[in-house]
């Protein structure tokens, strides 16, 4: 089982960004996704997750309005595409798969090894 993201890079305030998460060895199509963060210095943050046929979608507040995430079940792949990019959304990008929730929090159980963006002037 694999998941690969890419797309990250450094980009100015201002600018967007869209990242990819390719997946293989498992039926992508059955289970509900998410993107998750992890800042220099800080604990992981939850992005966005979308559920098995992208119907319904959801963003942590300070993303909301610039961020949105997609899904391709027939490539297998996942994206967040990134506008208006503000340097405290520089971070490792993580797609992660859903296995549950705890209280309010999702569960995952497989994660990618994540890709950088760097967003400076």
């Amino acid at each position: 089982l694999q998941l690969v993201e890419s797309g990250g890079d450094v980009v100015q305030p201002g600018g967007s960004l869209r990242l990819s998460c390719a997946t293989s060895g498992f039926t992508f199509s059955s289970y509900d996704m998410s993107w998750v963060r992890q800042a220099p210095g800080k604990g992981p943050e939850w992005v966005s997750s979308i559920t098995t046929a992208g119907r319904h979608t959801y963003y942590t507040d300070s993303v909301k309005g610039r961020f949105t995430i997609s899904r391709d079940n027939a490539k297998n792949t996942l994206y967040l595409q990134m506008n208006s990019l503000k340097p405290e959304d520089t971070a490792l990008y993580s797609c992660a798969r859903i296995s549950g929730t705890a209280g309010t929090q999702y569960t995952y159980d497989y994660w990618g090894q994540g890709t950088q963006v760097t967003v400076s002037s």
